[in-house]
């Protein structure tokens, strides 16, 4: 068919990437396509590529209790994550029985009698080594699909890489030909993609779009889910950027404890100065939802102390994002403050109010000057060391 228009968008997505000496025949050999289409559970399961897909589809695998293994070339999971969630992401999944091999650089696959065998060598030594298994899960990115389009013939700007090369309004080098999504530059998320398809139409009707490219969020869909979104601590160390970090565990919240859901927790990164949310990133239940609360302050330019001042329902796993704002900000140790001195206060009003008395209980000035100086003694220290921790002036 030949169709004529006068804005053309190309969203032709992209496609699984493999590695040289690696032959995809999505049976033994497969790709994210070919692992939703096994005809049974693999035994055992060689995941190439500790990323997005591999995890999750690694994970789904090992729930359904097959022998997972991920060989991974870089030497941690999940790249251009936050270094705590790494961390506690990789503990968790150790746990449900996956087992990672880091920084090994995978050779080839052979098969033989429907059974892979993937050879990877070490780069600490660059020792060879081999794994044998059922299904062999080929996890290591996708890349733009543009072929078969015409747009070279039509001189339509390709990069390197594959990426369709647009400008700030999604536009090509050729008059009234677009392109969004997984084919440009950028994140390969579907509601970035779906971002950016409004943008364009919204441009082409004469209005004015923006895409904030540093809210988007980005989910793993393991169990339990990870989610993040804006800017890592090392990305802020890297440009020099003054920060705080706020820091919730689930196991401190209740609806997590009471769903035996309490592995991981929130993050909330801030700004040192203006307090303004700078990032998050939660591990834990339904962190692939709890995230867009913050997107939404994000958006808004809101400040950690705006969310810990927020109230949450109880209990609900959103206390959790509240309490991890609130440590942000410090309030736990003003709270505390606030509570002894309205405890000094009560102390000195049962002793020096009007004349009221228990039978039962009987104040004297002793016992309120004791309870006073107790207080001050147990509180003053703390907040000395929180307020010079925090650069807070006293």
């Amino acid at each position: 068919d030949v169709h004529e228009a006068k804005h053309i968008i190309v969203a032709s997505g992209s496609e699984p990437a493999s590695l040289k000496g690696v032959d995809v025949d999505e049976k033994t050999v497969v790709t994210s396509t070919g692992a939703l289409e096994l005809g049974k559970i693999p035994k055992t399961l060689v995941v190439i590529g500790a990323g997005v897909i591999g995890l999750e589809l690694g994970s789904v695998y090992a729930r359904l209790g097959a022998d997972v293994t991920v060989v991974e070339f870089l030497d941690a999971i999940t790249p251009g994550m936050d270094a705590d969630i790494v961390r506690a992401f990789k503990r968790t999944l150790e746990k449900q029985g996956i087992k990672f091999i880091l920084g090994a650089a995978v050779q080839g696959t052979t098969i033989k009698n429907n059974k892979a065998t993937v050879t990877y060598k070490l780069r600490k030594d660059d020792s060879e080594h081999a794994l044998q298994a059922d299904t062999v899960l080929v996890a290591t990115g996708r890349k733009p699909f543009t072929k078969g389009l015409g747009l070279e013939e039509l001189g339509v700007a390709i990069s390197e890489r594959g990426q369709i090369q647009t400008d700030d309004h999604y536009r090509t080098n050729i008059a009234g030909i677009y392109a969004i999504g997984d084919a440009i530059d950028g994140p390969m998320l579907a509601h970035k993609a779906e971002d950016e398809g409004m943008a364009v139409a919204e441009g082409i009707a004469g209005q004015h779009p923006h895409v904030n490219y540093g809210v988007i969020p980005g989910v793993i869909y393991t169990h339990p889910e990870v989610a993040s979104v804006g800017k890592t601590e090392d990305a802020l160390k890297a440009e020099g950027h003054a920060y705080k970090v706020g820091k919730f565990n689930f196991m401190g919240n209740a609806r997590a404890k009471a769903n035996f859901a309490g592995d991981g927790f929130v993050k909330i990164i801030a700004d040192k100065e203006t307090d303004r949310i700078l990032g998050a990133h939660i591990i834990g239940p339904m962190a692939g939802d709890l995230i867009h609360e913050i997107c939404v302050a994000m958006e808004f330019g809101a400040a950690a102390e705006d969310l810990a001042r927020t109230c949450h329902a109880h209990p609900t796993y959103s206390e959790a994002v509240r309490e991890a704002a609130t440590k942000t900000v410090a309030l736990v140790m003003r709270y505390d403050l606030i509570i002894s001195m309205a405890a000094v206060g009560v102390a000195g009003l049962l002793y020096w109010g009007s004349g009221i008395r228990f039978s039962l209980i009987v104040f004297d000035s002793n016992w309120a000057v004791f309870s006073i100086v107790t207080l001050l003694v147990m509180e003053t220290p703390l907040f000395i060391r929180f307020a010079k921790k925090h650069d807070l002036d006293l």
